[in-house]
């Protein structure tokens, strides 16, 4: 499998490594530490000197409970961004994670990016019209809710399933628009709870009955540190641990904080089954 963004082409031959790089004041892991463009550029320099495949810039928190970011604030925090990282390395790949169609169209004027939409078009009723418009592949998440009360008692009949029927429901609207070049993701800990997360991580393979590359994010959320009784600073072995567990069962795309690591689970994750990393 094979997504074109701009020109570049991301080959799933071997699993992608994305580097989050968050310019939020309240992220739950790394809020507030990259909230000027020079550390923003300077935290992307080290992820791709990581080997991050993907840079994913996001100006709005999406944790739960997470405070309202309004669109003006939102582009005034992430043009500067965009503009400087695209600038200096124009030739990392992009991800955009943002659910407001106006952001998709502002950024669209600087550089191609791939949509990292953790709605799937439900908080923006132009988004999926502008996705198709703007012609960029498109992350696909479920989540349930919205981030102000997914956590609020999420139920599902069977959490994989549910998920799956929603995903492939979500595809064939996309289709109808469009939109071709489409990335999955079962959105861990989007309005789940920590044993749904669990069972999605070892169904995880169930979804690709998608034919669509996964996205698996999962890197120090609370789905790690609280049953270990720590905190998301000290989630690091716990991320990578289940790391190698999403590669294991399917995962294409690792979103993470943490780019060495990654790429050091994905070097041994080559070896074990045999292939070239």
């Amino acid at each position: 499998m094979t997504i074109n963004v701009g020109g570049q082409i991301l080959d799933f031959a071997a699993p992608k490594i994305m580097g989050i790089l968050n310019i939020t004041p309240d992220s739950f892991y790394d809020g507030g530490a990259y909230n000027s463009v020079e550390k923003s550029l300077a935290r992307a320099a080290k992820m791709i000197e990581e080997g991050a495949d993907i840079i994913d810039i996001g100006a709005v928190s999406t944790r739960p409970k997470a405070s309202f970011v309004s669109e003006s604030d939102e582009l005034n925090r992430i043009i500067p961004v965009v503009e400087a990282v695209n600038a200096t390395f124009p030739d990392v790949i992009l991800s955009i994670d943002t659910y407001r169609s106006g952001v998709l169209k502002a950024i669209s004027q600087i550089t191609p990016f791939i949509i990292n939409d953790i709605s799937a078009g439900t908080l923006d009723p132009n988004y999926i019209d502008t996705a198709a418009e703007l012609n960029l592949p498109y992350i696909l998440t479920h989540m349930s809710g919205s981030p102000e009360n997914m956590q609020d008692k999420p139920t599902y009949s069977h959490v994989t399933f549910d998920i799956l029927n929603f995903l492939k429901t979500k595809l064939a609207l996309l289709g109808a628009k469009g939109l071709e070049e489409i990335i999955i993701d079962p959105g861990f800990g989007f309005g789940k709870t920590v044993e749904h997360n669990y069972q999605i991580l070892r169904e995880l393979d169930v979804f690709k009955l998608l034919h669509c590359p996964i996205l698996a994010g999962l890197s120090r959320k609370s789905m790690i540190y609280k049953p270990l009784s720590l905190s998301a600073k000290e989630a690091l072995n716990g991320s990578t641990a289940l790391h190698m567990v999403a590669l294991l069962n399917g995962a294409d795309i690792l979103r993470v904080h943490d780019v060495k690591e990654a790429v050091e689970i994905r070097m041994l994750w080559a070896k074990l089954t045999d292939l070239k990393g």
